[in-house]
């Protein structure tokens, strides 16, 4: 469930997914598997967009869809099985096709596990082609656009 938390200074509401990291999601040393923190990035982007009130379907209902075009992972912490983490997720809006993501991996006690900047952007799925102003569908879709920082 996504939890809100402080105000970041910039306006957006940084947002935050808590998870707790399964057993078959470890690799060999022990440590969630690398592959595994995207997919922790991508339920907490969901999970942003659902606490702006937009649903999948009202994106394919647009005739658009989100892609992820780069992602940087940093690893700072390991993280075990067992282990809570809470990854937060903020989109920092610039004037053309795309969008950055930024996402913490933060344990309880406050380390961070990981950091994730991305580059992102909305796909028209008719015309296989990045639509020009991604803001402008989310601001319309969403019922509380502040969420995204819009």
């Amino acid at each position: 469930m996504a939890q809100q938390q402080s105000e970041d200074g910039v306006g957006a509401e940084a947002y935050s997914v808590g998870i707790v990291v399964r057993g078959y999601e470890t690799d060999t040393q022990g440590h969630l598997n690398q592959a595994v923190y995207l997919q922790y990035a991508e339920h907490a982007r969901w999970s942003i967009l659902m606490a702006a009130g937009i649903r999948q379907a009202d994106l394919i209902g647009k005739g658009v869809g989100p892609v992820a075009l780069e992602n940087t992972l940093r690893y700072r912490s390991e993280l075990r099985a067992g282990e809570e983490v809470s990854v937060s997720c903020r989109f920092l809006w610039g004037e053309r096709k795309t969008f950055r993501i930024e996402q913490i991996f933060t344990k309880p006690d406050g380390t961070v596990a990981a950091e994730l900047t991305g580059v992102g952007g909305l796909l028209d799925l008719k015309e296989r082609r990045m639509v020009d102003d991604p803001k402008e569908y989310f601001r319309a879709l969403a019922t509380d656009a502040r969420v995204l920082g819009l």
